[in-house]
């Protein structure tokens, strides 16, 4: 037990939540918006894969990670728009769609990676780039801050950037405040003027950049290559994190690094002697829990409001 405590009480151990929270946060803030434009987005696995595997294959065709970055995003787009496309345009089922795409992810990075280098698993065995590491000034000298804030990957502080980005944009700006209407009540929102169908399309669109953006991350941020299935089911913790968060940016970045303790948790447990297959189901069984506690304080608040309800209806009688 002292060792564990040891554990989580080190700057290592926080710097590390910092690193893993990345690719849940990202992808999590994008499915907040999709979620709050009323698409919500289930195809964030799928999304994330495709752009971990572009990311990694342009970068060692060009020897560039920022020409890694934006093939990454462009990936990640494309499917978007895709499931845009096929959603709001052909009225395809949403959630079949995205799983269409999911499923097609899983095997086509594979296909592709096997087509151009012959390797069914990874391209460990190929150059590849990796997004920079950010030194801050002044703050890398401090003692214990100093390790846990500096030195981190560049997407890292764009993932904490992107959680105010993402509150500016939808509480501060006028499509944000057009997209949350849309979400709310789409007849409403045609009604007084607003184009329903191009507010979803951006929203499923900022999802699918943010999506990639993580998967971009661990191809190219966490490690420097690409792994068959590496996304580990990380979208779909991403979705778990939107709701228990409260549908918030703010609560979206608590809620992904309640999952990213867990999963930096597992690493280290990982060295000491505890049993692997148990120390395996940490990240899972944590997400298994927050969406009971969610799904309870759900239930607590609907009961309240019937509640209410109730008394105020008795009241005016």
């Amino acid at each position: 037990m002292d060792q564990i405590l040891q554990v989580i009480f080190s700057a290592t151990f926080i710097a590390a939540v910092l690193r893993v929270s990345t690719p849940i946060m990202l992808p999590a803030l994008g499915g907040l918006i999709s979620e709050l434009g009323g698409v919500v987005n289930i195809a964030l696995e799928g999304i994330m894969l495709t752009a971990a595997c572009a990311g990694v294959l342009v970068s060692i065709a060009t020897q560039s990670e920022w020409l890694g970055l934006l093939a990454g995003l462009a990936a990640g787009a494309a499917l978007a728009l895709i499931l845009a496309f096929f959603h709001l345009n052909l009225k395809a089922d949403l959630i079949l769609a995205a799983i269409a795409i999911n499923i097609l992810a899983s095997g086509g990075t594979i296909f592709v990676v096997f087509l151009l280098t012959g390797d069914k698993g990874s391209t460990s065995a190929l150059v590849s780039k990796q997004m920079p590491f950010v030194e801050i000034p002044l703050i890398k000298d401090i003692p214990i801050v100093g390790p846990i804030l500096s030195g981190q990957n560049l997407l890292t502080y764009v993932a904490f950037l992107a959680v105010v980005a993402v509150s500016i944009f939808l509480y501060r700006t006028r499509t944000g405040i057009h997209l949350r209407a849309v979400g709310e009540n789409a007849e409403a929102a045609r009604s007084v003027g607003i184009d329903v169908r191009k507010q979803q399309y951006l929203a499923l669109l900022l999802s699918g950049l943010l999506a990639a953006l993580g998967g971009i991350y661990l191809s190219m941020g966490y490690v420097k290559f690409f792994a068959r299935d590496m996304t580990a089911g990380r979208g779909f913790i991403a979705l778990a994190a939107i709701f228990l968060g409260g549908r918030t940016p703010l609560g979206t970045m608590i809620a992904a690094l309640v999952f990213g303790a867990a999963e930096a948790l597992a690493v280290q447990l990982g060295n000491l002697r505890i049993p692997n297959q148990l120390v395996q189901t940490i990240p899972y069984l944590a997400t298994l829990a927050a969406l009971v506690i969610y799904a309870v304080a759900q239930r607590q608040r609907a009961i309240a409001r019937q509640r209410k309800f109730r008394q105020a209806t008795q009241t005016a009688h």
